[in-house]
């Protein structure tokens, strides 16, 4: 929703506003981008009986970031259903508000260049059953096309910080070279856009002195001078940084993929380990059935939602799991003070688990009474099909220019999501299915110990080193462990592993590899783990076709696996992939891994395709260096 024109101008899915469309970025529509604001204008009073998500680990994880201890809810996007019926009805005034940024538009016939509040510019979107046609157009230009007044497009420069501000490409300033224009307070400008494949070729001219800049003497390293101090702004909550900030601003095009980075916490709705279905459902609606005691339930039963799912249970066994689940929550160690809380942990007792726990509307787990197939019992030590799950996703920040560190929150501090300490954040929930499998820890610790001196390793640590040394800018503080958080060797296998069979499953499992998601468990020295999750996380269908699950059944998972690992030995990149290890000056974090055999789509890896190598997992040099040097 278009806040200043009150009209609807496009439509996103929920896991966008997590991933590709959240909160401060720029979402580039056919006619001209926009920017979604703040949560302090995102709007619920127009949504009847609306509620928010609700998964108490992944909220209490929250709490713990910075900035994030007075958040009380997990909040969906705003929506109402109805739109099809009626498309200029009440759901049409229900969405995430946005603004027109950049707010600089230019004339596609006479390229006129001015602010839309010039009133040069008008706006028109006259049907509501297709917003992609909303549009502006250059009211005072004397040329029209086909009959209407030329389309006006957003000007494709801005400038932003590694603080994560946002601000307007200042055009007057820029072409004027820091002075006013001698001729006029307010001149009237344009943009020429003149190709060519020298990089940026365009260029801005002051109609009344007949001053002209090339927007190429504002790229670059050398050529920041040009460029005025950045003003602090956040442009999605429509203020300044009161402390100012002493970051250069770099100039970015609309549609530039480092503009927007979010970072984000998931988690799976699991019960705590040894917990029962009752104990379940009760955590799952903890805030509603908490609060009364036993002698209310009667009223419970009558006029609370959550009561509903508990009807088969009496007072007395709700009460005693209860205060079970009181007893496990008030001794539940708080979680640490720096760094990511840990949500994998309790997802891993679960699956590792002897003995698996009872379904329920968000989990069900099933393990093959035969165990894990004859001619794959090398390979895995246990394999547990995820019939159902259901995946909570919160938005807890973005960062510009530098994508946060997947381990570490501190070290690239995010942008505010609003004005003052949020009361919620925006989350999304999605239902699937999957595929744990879970390799011997012996195979892994011996293998570990085999590669731990090689040449190979040496090379994937010194070169995860240096890309922590300048992947973050100005952003670097001044004691910095380069090695902090290296994922170790383990997830290097078990992160290829999973890469080989995400691309084969896909061909056999009716969902394309951008569909499924990945979760690695690998735990460290104290607590060693060797577990991957593959699993879908799309809304379409609840994400539980079934296709997925099927993979693990005995002879599908053999002819797979088999497939998989024999495929892994050859790539048609080969001799250069299988040679590839990270070593400067390239600026890479895999080995023996392309396009061709081992990369996955940014929707599918939790770690953007880095670590991952062939000739950890399948003999294609030295044998020694394989986890599987015999394959199936």
């Amino acid at each position: 929703m278009c806040a200043q024109y009150s009209r609807r101008v496009g439509a996103v899915r929920p896991n966008h506003l997590m991933f590709t469309s959240g909160v401060g970025s720029l979402v580039d529509l056919p006619n001209f981008s926009v920017l979604v604001q703040g949560l302090d204008d995102w709007r619920y009073d127009n949504i009847p009986e609306w509620e928010p998500i609700k998964e108490e680990r992944l909220l209490a994880a929250v709490k713990t970031l910075h900035g994030k201890r007075h958040v009380e809810q997990l909040r969906p996007a705003p929506w109402l259903e109805g739109l099809d019926g009626d498309p200029r009805g009440p759901a049409s005034r229900i969405g995430v508000p946005t603004t027109p940024f950049p707010a600089w538009l230019r004339c596609t016939v006479c390229n006129e260049l001015g602010p839309i509040d010039s009133q040069v510019f008008g706006f028109e979107n006259e049907k509501p059953t297709r917003p992609h046609e909303a549009r502006f157009f250059h009211d005072s230009c004397g040329r029209k096309r086909s009959g209407r007044k030329p389309l006006a497009v957003a000007a494709r420069f801005v400038l932003s910080c590694t603080a994560g501000h946002l601000d307007e490409f200042p055009y007057s300033h820029y072409v004027h070279r820091g002075g006013p224009c001698v001729k006029a307070s307010h001149p009237r400008l344009q943009m020429e856009d003149r190709g060519g494949n020298i990089g940026a070729n365009v260029e801005i001219r002051c109609i009344a002195c007949g001053e002209r800049r090339n927007m190429r003497e504002a790229m670059g390293k050398r050529n920041e001078q040009n460029l005025p101090r950045c003003r602090g702004r956040n442009a999605h909550l429509g203020t300044f940084d009161p402390q100012g900030c002493d970051r250069d601003p770099k100039v970015l095009v609309v549609g530039a993929s480092n503009q927007w980075f979010s970072q984000t916490l998931s988690a799976l709705v699991v019960p705590r380990s040894g917990a029962n279905e009752l104990q379940a459902k009760i955590e799952q609606h903890w805030v509603q059935i908490s609060g009364l005691p036993k002698a209310m339930y009667t009223y419970g039963r009558e006029n609370v939602t959550a009561f509903k799912e508990l009807a088969k249970w009496t007072d007395d066994e709700i009460d005693a799991a209860v205060a079970t689940v009181r007893a496990i929550k008030e001794s539940s160690p708080q979680e640490p003070t720096s760094g990511y809380p840990d949500l994998r942990t309790p997802e891993w007792e679960i699956f590792s688990a002897q003995q698996l726990p009872e379904p329920n509307d968000d989990f069900a787990l099933r393990r093959d009474p035969d165990g894990v197939p004859d001619p794959l019992k090398g390979i895995f030590a246990d394999v547990i099909q995820v019939e159902r799950l259901r995946e909570v996703r919160a938005l807890v920040g973005f960062t510009r220019l530098d994508s946060p560190d997947p381990d570490d929150p501190e070290l690239v501090r995010p942008a505010p999501l609003s004005r003052d300490d949020p009361k919620w954040v925006p989350a999304s929930e999605v239902r699937g299915e999957g595929i744990f499998l879970r390799v011997p820890e012996q195979l892994l610790a011996e293998w570990e110990q085999r590669v731990a001196e090689s040449t190979a390793l040496s090379c994937h640590r010194a070169a995860y080193a240096e890309f922590r040394k300048t992947r973050y800018s100005d952003r670097i503080p001044a004691q910095f462990d380069p090695m902090m958080h290296w994922p170790g060797a383990r997830f290097i296998a078990l992160h290829t592993l999973s890469h080989l069979l995400i691309r084969t499953i896909a061909l056999d499992c009716g969902y394309n590899a951008a569909s499924l998601s990945e979760r690695i468990y690998t735990g460290n020295e104290d607590d060693p783990r060797g577990g991957i999750l593959i699993y879908t996380a799309v809304p379409d269908a609840d994400g539980s076709l079934g296709g997925l699950v099927s993979q693990a059944e005995p002879e599908r998972l053999v002819r797979l696996t088999r497939r998989a690992l024999h495929d892994a030995k050859r790539c048609s990149s080969d001799p250069l992939c299988k040679e590839r290890l990270p070593q400067p000056p390239a600026d890479f974090l895999h080995g023996a891994a392309c396009h061709v055999c081992l990369f996955v789509s940014e929707t599918t890896c939790e770690r953007g395709n880095r670590f991952l190598d062939r000739r950890f997992v399948v003999p294609i040099d030295d044998p020694k260096l394989a986890l599987f040097p015999d394959l199936p």
